[in-house]
């Protein structure tokens, strides 16, 4: 009897196999059969996923704090009203704009 040679299984193979053995509708020896692998190898993808599953569900280590500094945004939009202001005012004193606003 020859060995076969090791294969290396997709993660998405791997999912798929290990779901398919979480659900339970078909047993470890007739997955194992379907799609080739050893039991031992389906019970070792069931028992990694059903251990990883919480993980999945834990918050990253970001704050609830927003990505963008928002005293550096206030800062900015005083300044541009500052601007709004000065150019509104020189272009109705250069009769460019009317003062109707």
């Amino acid at each position: 009897m020859s060995r076969r040679p090791r294969r290396n299984h997709s993660p998405a193979f791997k999912s798929k196999v290990a779901l398919a053995a979480v659900k339970g509708e078909q047993t470890i020896t007739e997955l194992s059969q379907r799609f080739d692998v050893h039991p031992n190898q389906i019970t070792q993808w069931k028992n990694q996923l059903l251990e990883q599953l919480p993980s999945v569900f834990k918050q990253s280590g970001k704050s609830k704090e927003p990505s963008v500094d928002v005293k550096t945004l206030h800062a900015k939009i005083g300044e541009l009203t500052l601007e709004n202001d000065f150019l509104e005012s020189a272009l109705t004193k250069a009769g460019l704009l009317s003062a109707k606003r």
